[in-house]
C-alpha cells in the first residue's frame, strides 16, 4: 500500500487519450515516431495549462499494454521518447509544482525506461499544484484483475466484498500508482470513439468528449474548450436533475405493453 502518497488534488480530474499521433505524421509524410515527438509538445501545452484551467489530476495513456503488437521499431522509438521525456522535463515540472506518476505494469519496459521513471517520480514527488499520471503498458481489465487478487490475498474474510473505496485504493496499488480521484472528463483525441481499456473503473460517471482534432494539434484552447463544454453538461450521477420527481426516491416506470 502506497499510504504515503495524497490521494487527490484539488480541481478535476481530467484523463486524455492522445490518439492519432502516427496519422498525424503520415498526413505530412513523416515518419511516425515524428507525430509521437510532436505529440510530447501537445503535452508540454496541456500541463502547463491544466492548473489554470482548474485541472488537479491529468491522466494520460502513453502507451497501453495492447501497444508491443505495434512494428518493433515504433515500439523501440516511444521507448526512447519516453525515456527522453521522463529525464528531460522533471526540472520544468518542479518547477511548476508539478507531480509525476506513471501506471501500469514495469516488468516489461527496458531497464533505461524503469530507472528513468524511478526517478522522475522521486525528483517530483513535492509537486502541489497538479497530479500529473502517465499510463504506460497500461490495461484497464489487467489492473481490476489483479486489484481483485490483491484483495483476496491480503483478506481473510471472503464472505465481504470490499467496499468501493477500498477497491479502488487495491486498484491503485495493481497499477502501482497513488490512488486518483474518479474521473470527471475524458477527452479522446484522433477522431476515434472508444475507450481502448483506459480507467474503466475510474470512468464510471466520466463525461466523455471525442475531437477530431489529432493529439499533436491539441493547445491550450482545445483543452480550455473542452472543459467550457463539460461545465455545460449537467451531472446526475445516477439522479434526477435538480427539482425533479422526489429526491432520493427511484422513479416509477409505467410503461405500456407497445414500449416493451
Amino acid at each position: 500500500m502506497q499510504s504515503s502518497f495524497k490521494s487527490s488534488y484539488s480541481g478535476l480530474h481530467v484523463a486524455c487519450i492522445l490518439d492519432g499521433n502516427g496519422r498525424w505524421a503520415e498526413r505530412r509524410g513523416l515518419p511516425r515516431p515524428a507525430g509521437h515527438r510532436a505529440g510530447v509538445e501537445a503535452v508540454r501545452r496541456i500541463v502547463e495549462a491544466g492548473p489554470e484551467l482548474g485541472v488537479g489530476t491529468l491522466s494520460l495513456y502513453a502507451f497501453s499494454a495492447d501497444n508491443w503488437k505495434r512494428p518493433s521499431a515504433e515500439v523501440r522509438a516511444l521507448m526512447t521518447l519516453l525515456r527522453t521525456y521522463l529525464r528531460a522535463e522533471i526540472p520544468r515540472l518542479k518547477r511548476a509544482r508539478v507531480r509525476l506518476t506513471v501506471f501500469g505494469r514495469r516488468d516489461r519496459l527496458p531497464e533505461a525506461v524503469r530507472q528513468a521513471l524511478v526517478r522522475a517520480e522521486w525528483e517530483t514527488r513535492h509537486g502541489d499544484r497538479l497530479h500529473l499520471r502517465v499510463a504506460v503498458d497500461y490495461a484497464a481489465r489487467d489492473a481490476i484483475r489483479q486489484a481483485a487478487v490483491r484483495w483476496a490475498a491480503e483478506t481473510h474474510d471472503l464472505s465481504e466484498p470490499p467496499s468501493r473505496e477500498a477497491f479502488a485504493q487495491h486498484l491503485a496499488d495493481a497499477s502501482h500508482s497513488p490512488a486518483a480521484p474518479p474521473v470527471d472528463l475524458l477527452i479522446r483525441t484522433g477522431g476515434e470513439q472508444r475507450l481502448s481499456d483506459f480507467l474503466l473503473w475510474e470512468c464510471a460517471y466520466a463525461e466523455l468528449l471525442f475531437l477530431d482534432t489529432a493529439w499533436p494539434d491539441v493547445t491550450a484552447e482545445t483543452l480550455a474548450d473542452a472543459l467550457a463544454h463539460f461545465r455545460r453538461r449537467e451531472r446526475r450521477f445516477g439522479g434526477l436533475p435538480a427539482g425533479d420527481g422526489a429526491a432520493g426516491l427511484p422513479p416509477t416506470l409505467n410503461l405500456e405493453p407497445s414500449a416493451l
